[in-house]
């Protein structure tokens, strides 16, 4: 079995070559653990990861502040907005408007 803590420390063992052989030995106490066999691992990395988000409609515009902006649709003087960064992290925030009037509730967006 190998550690890859130190089983009295618990600090990370560190990988080492020895004239002896190879061996994992802690950097704070004298532990050491010889390697008896072949050690390998593989790393696979996905080229994008993508992270799918789920906004449930109704709580989405809870506690959201609002602004003096006119809905296109009814011509209410008020909306909530909110920012969400919905493209690339070296491009503009997205604004997003809700009518304050319920009834209404239009939601319209302006990309900044």
């Amino acid at each position: 079995m190998v550690y890859l803590f130190c089983p009295y420390c618990a600090n990370l063992l560190r990988f080492q070559e020895d004239a002896t052989g190879n061996r994992f030995a802690c950097r704070t106490c004298p532990y050491i653990y010889k390697i008896k066999k072949v050690v390998s691992t593989r790393t696979c990395f996905n080229e994008k990861l993508a992270e799918t988000v789920v906004i449930n409609k109704e709580t989405a515009w809870m506690g959201v502040d609002s602004t003096d902006e006119r809905c296109p649709k009814c011509s209410h003087p008020r909306a909530y907005f909110r920012q969400l960064q919905t493209r690339s992290a070296d491009e503009g925030m997205t604004l997003f408007y809700r009518c304050c009037d319920h009834s209404c509730a239009h939601t319209w967006r302006v990309n900044t």
